[in-house]
């Protein structure tokens, strides 16, 4: 079903992207206050986990305006820059941070000895740095002049879609009093970013740093398989016996963390890859109109990708111990009073 009405598509919007921005803030400020009440937490690897949730945070307060870029509406100038920018910049900044992430545990599982050598930890300031300057940096460029804004009013707006109220853009309305007329603005997203732009951000940003996370986490997976094989064959040796019980465990250990990460990469991953080429499709097609199928794939492709910090902070139990003991205080507080209502006569 395509909505032909603004209020459906923004209606559709608001019941998508609300769910998924209100369990990503919520999860993430819960591990940050896991984090921040834990002192044996206060290094350099949970700092640069705690920029990552920072920055999802950030990005789940985004997700309801992102897929409002591929909406048509009446802003001028510099508010439509800005409502473009601010959340590209936010998205980006996660991303970065989430390669920043896995790298630094890449390099701690490589080289565990002369993990405190690298530069991530020597330089942790300008390590955070690159994670958030390179981009901002680069969502600004269209406040820089790098922009079609002038390009599409000189056209009359012809070549833009026809907007959700079926009426083409071409028909632009003027307010005119005391014999003076203004030309009301139309912002879209091609207005804001040149093709050239979006190119250089899918196909050399986003798309090598999602390569470069899933080339790590495998090479983590085939390092951790080859250390696996080598206990076992001292666990052998020591033994003289065949696979144990303790074997067993191990290789039942590394097919779940396998089929996690398969999973992970299945429900997180795949659907914002297919939103990334299905955006680069529409931007090619001149007679493009954002379709209800557009929206859905937007709020989903997102919101699966910034699931992953929470993903990865709930499934360390240090990171949510102060959570779970305040829960724990809570249950028995409750229990103990519904005890002693049901004791007193």
């Amino acid at each position: 079903m395509d909505s032909v009405d603004p209020l459906d598509q923004e209606r559709l919007i608001f019941i998508i992207s609300l769910p998924l921005s209100s369990v990503i803030i919520l999860a993430n400020l819960l591990i940050i206050v896991g984090i921040a009440c834990n002192r044996h937490l206060h290094n350099t690897p949970n700092y640069f986990f705690l920029s990552l949730l920072v920055a999802d945070v950030c990005t789940g307060i985004a997700l309801p305006f992102i897929p409002r870029m591929g909406l048509t509406r009446s802003l001028n100038f510099q508010v439509c820059l800005f409502m473009h920018i601010f959340p590209n910049f936010l998205f980006l900044s996660f991303l970065f941070n989430l390669v920043m992430v896995h790298y630094e545990r890449y390099l701690c599982i490589i080289s565990p000895l002369h993990y405190s050598q690298f530069w991530v930890h020597r330089c942790f300031p300008a390590a955070l740095l690159a994670v958030w300057m390179p981009p901002l940096l680069f969502a600004s460029l269209p406040a820089f002049g790098w922009n079609n804004w002038n390009d599409w009013r000189s056209e009359s707006y012809h070549n833009l879609p026809s907007d959700t109220n079926g009426s083409s853009i071409t028909n632009r309305s003027s307010n005119c009093s005391s014999g003076t007329c203004q030309e009301e603005e139309h912002c879209f997203y091609k207005q804001v970013f040149p093709s050239a732009y979006i190119y250089m951000e899918v196909y050399g940003l986003l798309l090598p740093a999602i390569m470069c996370i899933i080339g790590m986490t495998g090479r983590v997976l085939w390092i951790t398989r080859k250390q696996l094989q080598d206990i076992c064959k001292l666990h052998r040796a020591v033994e003289r016996q065949e696979a144990s019980g303790y074997e067993q465990q191990l290789n039942l250990r590394y097919a779940k963390s396998v089929a996690a990460v398969s999973l992970t990469f299945l429900l997180c991953w795949v659907p914002y890859i297919v939103y990334l080429h299905v955006s680069v499709a529409s931007f090619q097609d001149e007679n493009y109109k954002n379709s209800s199928l557009n929206i859905i794939l937007s709020c989903t492709g997102i919101g699966s990708m910034a699931v992953i910090p929470v993903i990865l902070g709930l499934a360390n139990r240090q990171y949510t111990e102060p959570v779970r003991k305040l829960l724990r205080k809570l249950r028995d507080r409750w229990t103990d009073g519904r005890n002693l209502e049901e004791t007193t006569p």
